[in-house]
Order: C-alpha cells, then sequence, then structure tokens
C-alpha cells in the first residue's frame, strides 16, 4: 500500500477514471432502452422516410404550377385524384394538376411539393384556386431528407434519449446492445450515525448521505445498493467494506475521508487484496480530503461526511467515474449548463478549485447567479441551489457581474 500526503490536483484525479475497465454489455428490449448508454453503432439501412411525404393537409402538386400566384391573381389547378392514407399512387401529376393528399400520405410521381388546403378554395369537385405560391420541396419531406441509408446516426458510448429510442423504433429496431448498469454501493460510517427510522438522541444524526448519494447515483445511469450504517471500528469497516466489493462494482464510503475515519480507511484498504490508494486529498472545496482507492478493478471512494461536501464531490469527482465505467464518451456526454452572471463578488484561492452553490434567478432572457454561502453540513444550502460554480485553481475569485457557467444538478 502506497501512502499518499501530497493533495492531488483535480485534473489528475478526473484522468484516473480512463485507468478503470468499462462495464460489460447486454441486449435489451428497446421499449427499456431510454437512459442506458449504447454500446454499439447503429447504421441507417434505409432511407428516413423512404418516400416523398406529406407534412401537412393539402394538394400535391408541381410547384411551378403555382409560381405568380396571388390573392389577385390566383393559379386554377384541376385536382382529377386523391391520395388515400398509405396508398402507393399509381399515377403523376402533370401541369396544371393535383391530388388532394393529407399529411403523412406519398407523393404521387412528379409531384415536388404540397399546397395547405388553408391557400385554396374550391371551384367545383375536381377544380381549386391557389392563392399561394409554393417552392420545391415545401410542406413535404424527401426520400432520405430525414435519415439517409448508411448513415451512422447513433454511436457507441451514447446515452439514450426517448428521441434515440424513438429512431431506433423508426428503424425496426426491437433490441439493442448496450453497457450493463454498475452497482454502487453506498456505505454509512460514525458512531454518531443512526438510520432514518430512529428519532436520534443528543449527539446523533440520522443518515442523510446514503439517500443523496443513492438519488445521484441513480440520476447518473448507476444502480445504487445501500449496504447500511458502520460505527468507527476498524473490523467492522473492513468486514462491510470487503462485502460491499464483492456485490458491487464501485463502492462509495460516505464519511470514510473525515479526520480519524480516514485512518481506518487507509488501514483496511492495507488489508484488501490488490487494493492501492491513488491518491488521498484532492485539491477542490469542498471535499478536499477525499480518498480514491483501487480494489482488483473497482473503484473506492472514501467521501466527505458533511451532506454537502459529498454532494459536490459526487458531482464535480465521482459521477465522471461512473459516466466512464458506464460507457460513456466523453465527447457524447452533456452535462448541461446555463451561463449566467454573479449577483455578488465570490473569494477563492489559489490553488484548488472552488465549487460554489449558486441559484439562477432569470430576468428578461437572462440569468443571474446568486451564491449560497454556507456550511457543509448545511443541506438547506444544496435545497436552494440549481447548480455550481466553478473557480479555477488559478483564479483568485470572481467579481460581480462576472459571467459563468452554473454547472446545472438534475432535476
Amino acid at each position: 500500500m502506497k501512502e499518499f500526503f501530497k493533495v492531488t490536483d483535480l485534473d489528475d484525479a478526473l484522468a484516473l477514471r480512463y485507468s478503470f475497465n468499462r462495464m460489460g454489455k447486454e441486449t435489451i428490449p428497446v421499449q427499456a432502452a431510454t437512459g442506458r448508454v449504447l454500446a454499439e453503432d447503429i447504421v441507417a439501412d434505409v432511407n428516413l422516410p423512404d418516400f416523398p411525404r406529406a407534412i401537412m393537409d393539402g394538394f400535391a402538386i408541381r410547384a411551378a404550377s403555382t409560381f405568380g400566384a396571388s390573392d389577385g391573381n390566383p393559379a386554377y389547378i384541376n385536382v382529377p385524384r386523391t391520395v388515400a392514407m398509405g396508398e402507393i399512387p399509381s399515377f403523376s401529376i402533370g401541369p396544371g394538376e393535383a391530388a388532394k393528399i393529407s399529411t403523412g400520405g406519398m407523393l404521387p410521381k412528379d409531384a415536388d411539393s404540397v399546397v395547405m388546403v388553408e391557400h385554396t378554395d374550391a371551384i367545383d369537385e375536381t377544380t381549386i384556386e391557389v392563392y399561394k405560391s409554393v417552392a420545391p420541396g415545401q410542406n413535404m419531406v424527401a426520400v432520405g431528407e430525414d435519415i439517409q441509408k448508411d448513415q451512422t446516426v447513433l454511436s457507441c458510448g451514447q446515452r439514450l434519449r426517448p428521441q434515440e429510442t424513438g429512431l431506433l423504433a423508426a428503424f425496426g429496431r426491437q433490441s439493442i446492445l448496450v453497457f450493463k448498469q454498475p452497482v454502487i454501493g453506498i456505505l454509512s460510517t460514525g458512531d454518531e450515525i443512526v438510520p432514518v427510522d430512529t428519532v436520534p438522541s443528543i449527539g446523533k444524526i440520522r443518515d442523510i448521505n446514503s439517500y443523496t448519494l443513492a438519488g445521484q447515483v441513480l440520476q447518473t445511469g448507476g444502480i445504487p445498493l445501500h449496504l447500511g450504517i458502520v460505527k468507527d471500528d476498524y473490523d467492522n469497516l473492513l468486514e462491510m467494506c470487503q462485502k460491499g466489493l464483492d456485490q458491487t462494482d464501485m463502492l462509495l464510503v460516505s464519511g470514510g475521508s473525515s479526520v480519524g475515519v480516514r485512518d481506518y480507511t487507509v488501514e483496511v484498504l492495507s488489508a484488501i487484496p490488490d487494493a492501492d490508494l491513488l491518491l488521498h486529498g484532492i485539491s477542490i472545496s469542498p471535499g478536499k480530503p477525499t480518498i480514491l482507492a483501487r480494489a482488483g478493478n473497482k473503484a473506492f471512494w472514501g467521501l466527505p461526511g458533511h451532506v454537502v461536501s459529498a454532494m459536490v464531490v459526487f458531482h464535480a469527482v465521482v459521477q465522471p467515474f461512473i459516466d466512464h465505467v458506464s460507457g460513456l464518451e466523453s465527447a457524447l456526454h452533456r452535462r448541461y449548463a446555463c451561463p449566467a452572471r454573479l449577483s455578488r463578488s465570490v473569494a477563492s484561492s489559489l490553488g484548488r478549485v472552488d465549487y460554489v452553490r449558486v441559484k439562477l434567478v432569470g430576468e428578461n432572457d437572462t440569468y443571474t447567479a446568486e451564491p449560497i454561502l454556507g456550511k457543509s453540513g448545511l443541506i438547506n444550502t444544496m435545497l436552494r441551489a440549481d447548480g455550481l460554480v466553478k473557480i479555477d485553481k488559478n483564479t483568485e475569485g470572481l467579481d460581480a457581474g462576472a459571467q459563468v457557467n452554473v454547472l446545472l444538478f438534475m432535476s
């Protein structure tokens, strides 16, 4: 076991995630794919659509037949036929002709646009007046205009949203290859921690971190596994950590980086086969005393006990590790940020990255980020916050009015 006494730079800490293997793969029904990470490239095997399709109710027509049409000088068009929904038209459209068509209908041969029904008047059963000209391609979708055959439409390492699963359905996919979801164990430590169904006596507090961390794991796409509470005792901690590592793909020990307990954590890691301490402190605030080790190929985290610190460390550091092992490609991953201006100046210390909780206030299509200052044990500061502002290690604070990007919490 290698001991570390030097705080690790945040970027160096984040780079360690690439040394961990990704999860295995499994095939699941497309109906269950939303939120999962794709483990294969998807290449279109057909054009989408594979026929020219109307996107408005109206008349399929040659655009040239409407050129110059206006309220005062309408074009008179012969409408001898109607395209039924689901029908493959067996006829073509000539100059001065049109066919009645509904949204989604297939355009006949030689029709290159659709005149909206609102821009026409019926003269008799087979003749209409057109009061507005259309351009070729207007009010219709051409073959392959949405997706072209042989186009790579989805990439391995992409998290699937409802729109991606809809696209898979459009190509007739019933199942899809995805990365397995990592099981993330959560173990709370501390003599003062009691279960949530217990009324805490003086000096005791309920186990909050198990629930906040489990919620963050769920939002990140992992599967949280509550491992319970362990007292500040080496033997108990070793036993529970070994069980946790056997049952999970990553272990979070809440309170495992606090003074005193972190000594137990380092001792426990020394006793776990194939465990290697990777860092013992990260240059961030809050959350400096965070511990990261490798046990086999599993990440073992010692997180701060204060709820705010634990949540910020998860958001800034642990989540990227879970994203990586879950198969997410960084270039394809969306972490949402909102541009805003600081409402007041915020101090920071050189040499560390500070994460400041902020509330967003919108006005005139712009946002102001209001810093929420408070101690790291106060969960109300997270309740009021919409996200975090990252202050770089080489920046000595930010002035009021500074342009910032707010790293949004998931809702």
